[in-house]
């Protein structure tokens, strides 16, 4: 009897000697590759995305900030409970060191902005923000919530009063709700800028300029003229802030510990 009877058989299509995947495998392969690149020339309008391994997390503050009410399919929403607890977990994780904010957004549901702007003041981790395009209404709240904001000198920042859409009863206490939120948000993008309360009271309430409603249409310097954004800059002036704030958060635990 030979001492091998039962030899062990190798899969079909591969040599022992010159172990190569066979040529269905390659091909399959080489498809697929085909088959993703399509997907991202429809998808992103490019042949490959760009990665990057980062302490940085970037977050985008796009279209409308979506609340309770879910928006018609056709807007371009950000949704509030899909940034909470991105927020949550980039506090938790060792891996990321700072958060870069991306605001191009007309405003949306107070509550649900304020809340996102209220994590992102409370985060232990620096942040940066950067107003492109449009950083209007509740959106102003958010872009201040950061450690430092900048905006681009194309950018506007519309600033009015909380309004409502729909059903209002007329009643004192409806009233006294609309001012108390109104409150709110003028205590925090007070609190979190270095725009004056009576600075922001008179843009909030400035007549005559948006179609002749209540409010002001703020341009990039003039938002920083105000006090309300920090400097005007773009993408690679945030992420230098941003490494700046980072070194200087490990110098200081490094004191501490």
């Amino acid at each position: 009897m030979l001492e091998n009877d039962n030899p062990t058989i190798e899969p079909p299509g591969i040599n022992p000697e010159n172990p190569k995947p066979p040529i269905e495998h390659t091909k399959k392969t080489v498809t697929a590759r085909k088959t993703d690149t399509v997907d991202n020339i429809q998808e992103l309008g490019a042949t490959e995305i760009p990665t990057a391994k980062t302490n940085i997390h970037v977050m985008t503050i796009i279209g409308q900030v979506e609340g309770h009410m879910i928006l018609p399919p056709q807007n371009k929403t950000t949704k509030y409970e899909h940034i909470m607890p991105q927020l949550v977990a980039i506090e938790q994780s060792s891996d990321i060191e700072g958060l870069l904010l991306l605001l191009n957004t007309v405003g949306g549901d107070v509550e649900a902005g304020l809340a996102i702007a209220e994590m992102i003041a409370s985060m232990s981790k620096p942040s940066v923000s950067i107003v492109l395009g449009g950083g209007h209404s509740i959106g102003v709240p958010i872009a201040v919530s950061a450690t430092y904001s900048y905006i681009v000198e194309s950018a506007t920042m519309t600033i009015h009063p909380i309004r409502l859409t729909g059903l209002v009863i007329g009643a004192p206490s409806s009233f006294d709700y609309l001012e108390k939120m109104q409150d709110r948000v003028n205590k925090f993008v007070v609190d979190h800028s270095n725009v004056s309360e009576r600075k922001w009271k008179e843009l909030l309430f400035k007549t005559g300029e948006l179609s002749r409603d209540i409010g002001t249409s703020v341009i990039g310097r003039d938002a920083v003229s105000y006090g309300i954004i920090n400097e005007i800059g773009g993408l690679s002036h945030a992420q230098t802030k941003l490494n700046e704030l980072i070194k200087i958060q490990k110098e200081t635990k490094g004191l501490k510990q």
